[in-house]
């Protein structure tokens, strides 16, 4: 069954996932503050509107990929008044849990369903549609959002009422930002005791210390050759974004009574890092402040 959809974010996971909604056969009329943002979704077939709210006007679904909450609220006011009666909304962005549930709360309110279903793969999964859909929402909400998810990703996985989507996403991304600073410390590590990155990878990928941080986007150059830091860590999972996402989860521990030590002291390591220039760089990059000698 195909759907009229809006889509609103157009950006590096935005454009390639709209991009595989139109070539799912939906029709899809898209966003973007950008202009080359916009160019771009028009050359993989999808329409582009001349506002959010026009991407809306006729959509059976909206769906927003957007930077941060506030983002995904002041886009909500506006959507949630274009869109018809009844639409089913899906936030894809990564925001904070409370966030999610207002959202949600706010497209309830005026007659629309909704669902928070953020992801996890990348740039890379977004591309292949191989994305991982965590999604929050009612039974009735996610067995009708499933198929439109499926044309982007591989996985779609019910998490449980509004905002647990948002919740499992941020524990997945505190998973994957702690275990890529223990694997670039161990990288670090190995250099100094004259340990070559590849004897070190042969071993730990196929032993207890694999992980998606090591196996898919290691740190140095050479054992992975798909991996960002064979681009000096151009493109990627952002650093900035890693340490949105950390903030967030460390906001949420904070909330919950839960100490989260080591993911408290990833998210301070990932804002510290993502100052500046280096903010753009594959989170793996982090292991460039890891080295004691800056290499």
């Amino acid at each position: 069954m195909t759907h009229t959809i809006g889509f609103v974010g157009l950006g590096n996971m935005g454009g390639p996932m709209a991009a595989n909604l139109a070539k799912a056969g939906h029709r899809v009329t898209g966003y973007d503050l950008s202009p080359d943002a916009r160019q771009r979704a028009a050359r993989h077939g999808v329409a582009v509107a001349g506002s959010a709210a026009e991407a809306a006007v006729e959509a059976e679904v909206v769906i927003t990929m957007l930077p941060a909450g506030r983002h995904v609220m002041e886009c909500y006011w506006e959507l949630t008044e274009a869109a018809p009666s009844g639409a089913l909304f899906v936030d894809c962005s990564t925001i904070a849990v409370g966030d999610a549930r207002v959202a949600a709360d706010l497209a309830h309110t005026v007659g629309h369903r909704a669902v928070d279903a953020p992801v996890s793969g990348g740039v890379p999964g977004a591309e292949a549609a191989s994305l991982t859909f965590m999604v929050g929402g009612s039974d009735a909400e996610f067995a009708e959002v499933e198929p439109v998810l499926a044309a982007m990703g591989r996985k779609v996985v019910h998490c449980g009422p509004a905002g647990a989507g948002q919740a499992a996403k941020l524990c997945n991304n505190m998973i994957l930002g702690v275990s890529m600073i223990a694997v670039s410390e161990a990288f670090a590590l190995g250099e100094s005791l004259g340990l070559s990155h590849q004897a070190l990878f042969d071993v730990a990928a196929t032993a207890s210390g694999q992980c998606w941080a090591l196996t898919t986007n290691c740190p140095v150059p050479g054992p992975v050759p798909a991996s960002p830091a064979n681009w000096e860590y151009a493109a990627g999972f952002a650093a900035v974004l890693m340490a949105k996402d950390l903030g967030l989860a460390a906001d949420a521990a904070t909330a919950s009574g839960v100490p989260a030590e080591f993911g408290r002291r990833a998210a301070e390591s990932y804002a510290a890092f993502a100052q500046g220039e280096a903010g753009e760089l594959d989170f793996s990059a982090i292991i460039t402040t890891l080295r004691g000698d800056g290499k």
